[in-house]
């Protein structure tokens, strides 16, 4: 995120974010699988119905998903679907988690706490949270997404008030190239029926069909 300071996150993750899996068929009623851990279909349908009628009275977070610019790879990207959306989402969250791990980072509440307030200043947490596609049950997981690229990007040298310094552009493209590997080492698998996985565009890409495939995709 070569961005000054959380703006960049700020602009990126309002619109749907796209990390998804890297094909695989998970059992029956399971959206994704993430390593170990399941999303279930279940899980997945609630959070859009409630993101659905949390968004429509927003005002503010539909101006945003509206006016969303300076998008990054695995913050932001374009989907098919409000579930596809939600689901590459809620995705990130467990592959940004592994990330930490991987660099060493301790994402401490204190730093997710910073995210939130730095969020709220650029036009509100909570409706930062609908405008990418999740309900505002989400709004300190999308925070610690953001303060966790910002952690690991200053594991790597980046200064994040100076995002034309060559350190932080060079520890911007670490970070991709680290949650991209992660993401891979994590065989994460999704439900043909909300599309597929590109490692190399960080997003779910469209759904693709075959003669006698069941929607489960099981």
């Amino acid at each position: 995120m070569p961005g000054k300071s959380v703006k960049a996150a700020v602009a990126a993750v309002v619109a749907a974010v796209a990390l998804a899996g890297c094909g695989g068929s998970p059992k029956v009623g399971t959206a994704a699988l993430v390593g170990d851990d399941r999303i279930t279909v279940t899980t997945l349908s609630q959070n859009v119905r409630d993101w659905r009628t949390q968004f429509r009275a927003d005002p503010a977070a539909n101006e945003l998903r509206a006016n969303a610019t300076g998008l990054t790879p695995q913050l932001a990207g374009d989907s098919e679907s409000d579930l596809q959306g939600a689901l590459t989402l809620l995705i990130n969250f467990k592959v940004a988690a592994k990330v930490a791990d991987q660099a060493g980072v301790d994402v401490t509440g204190g730093l997710v706490d910073a995210a939130v307030h730095d969020l709220n200043d650029e036009g509100g947490a909570a409706s930062i949270t609908l405008a990418s596609g999740l309900p505002r049950a989400h709004t300190r997981d999308l925070a610690r997404l953001v303060a966790t690229q910002r952690a690991v990007m200053q594991r790597f040298g980046a200064d994040l008030k100076n995002p034309l310094n060559p350190a932080t552009q060079q520890a911007g493209q670490q970070w991709n190239e680290l949650f991209q590997r992660t993401a891979g080492d994590m065989h994460v698998k999704v439900n043909p029926r909300y599309g597929h996985y590109d490692a190399s565009k960080f997003e779910i890409g469209p759904i693709v069909y075959r003669l006698s495939s069941p929607e489960s995709g099981i």
